[in-house]
């Protein structure tokens, strides 16, 4: 396992819902990690943490506003399934912001052109059994859809212990973005 930091939204709302399917079928689950839309990673390594990242990053989120959103349908990429979060651009502006602030580390290494917010339920990677979890999970989710979320805060998590555990919580500005 590499060492590394990621800064996500926590989405406590969803843990209802999604906890026994994202401890089943969600490695990052088991090791720590919330339900969650992730703004960053990966981020910086922990060593790289200083108190002028830190405090730059404190700066960033303090001006940038929460918001509402929900999560109203699950949709899948290629061996996952997620919820979609609305409204998209809301998650997509932080995830921006935080890459123009530190370009180098752009949004999963740099490995899609597109930034797609989602909130991970199941990662597996034979699609009969992805198939099987979608059936349950539309089963369990009948009339629990949409989460409603105030999202407030960007957590820092790193996982140097071998296990992800928050370092470090930035609230945002309160007022509707």
């Amino acid at each position: 396992m590499s060492i590394e930091s990621v800064l996500l939204i926590p989405i406590p709302e969803a843990e209802a819902l999604v906890a026994n399917f994202r401890i089943q079928f969600d490695p990052s689950a088991a090791l720590g990690v919330p339900a969650h839309v992730t703004v960053l990673y990966p981020f910086k390594s922990p060593g790289e943490l200083t108190k002028d990242v830190v405090q730059s990053l404190s700066d960033l989120f303090s001006r940038l506003s929460g918001f509402r959103a929900s999560f109203t349908e699950s949709r899948r990429f290629p061996g996952m399934l997620y919820l979609s979060p609305e409204p998209a651009s809301s998650f997509r502006y932080l995830t921006e912001r935080v890459a123009e602030r530190f370009p180098e580390t752009p949004p999963y290494g740099g490995q899609f052109a597109e930034v797609i917010p989602h909130l991970t339920v199941a990662q597996v990677s034979e699609p009969q059994r992805l198939d099987e979890i979608v059936v349950a999970f539309e089963q369990a989710a009948q009339g629990r859809l949409p989460i409603q979320a105030k999202v407030k805060e960007v957590v820092l998590m790193d996982n140097e212990s071998g296990y992800w555990q928050i370092r470090h919580r930035f609230t945002l500005a309160t007022g509707v973005a």
